[in-house]
């Protein structure tokens, strides 16, 4: 523009979603899993009462929001990156004593809860379904 000449960036952040040059959502998924596990250590060392309920309230206010923020934008299509994401949760379950010793899905099932693949699947379906059938704002 002008004589001046225009920096070049491998990745831009814009309304704190990070997009890369070759589109991938790697640094993303970096940044969503370092702020979701800060909050976790936040509630490990905060909370005292770890009861199912109240953790799964935590949970679902404080972690889960940082990673799924925006994720029609970005959501990861490589298998590291998905699996980045659901250490997390995973994280998560094992901080529930009733549940630590159980396996992943056994204590997602014993919560109430989705692998985040699923809540992103589902929530794709559910997208999906409103533009097919014209019930969208921006129709």
């Amino acid at each position: 523009m002008g004589n001046q000449k225009l920096e070049y960036c491998d990745t831009e952040r814009d309304l704190k979603v990070i997009m890369s040059t070759d589109l991938k959502v790697e640094s993303q998924c970096n940044e969503a899993c370092l702020k979701a596990n800060r909050m976790l250590g936040l509630i490990k060392r905060t909370f005292v009462v770890k009861t199912p309920e109240v953790m799964l309230n935590l949970y679902k206010t404080l972690v889960r929001a940082h990673l799924e923020y925006c994720i029609f934008a970005w959501s990861p299509h490589y298998q590291k990156d998905k699996k980045l994401l659901e250490k997390v949760q995973h994280r998560f379950t094992r901080m529930i004593t009733s549940i630590k010793s159980l396996q992943y899905e056994a204590g997602l099932q014993k919560l109430g809860l989705w692998t985040l693949e699923e809540r992103r699947n589902r929530a794709d379906l559910i997208e999906v379904f409103k533009m097919a059938h014209g019930l969208l704002p921006y129709h």
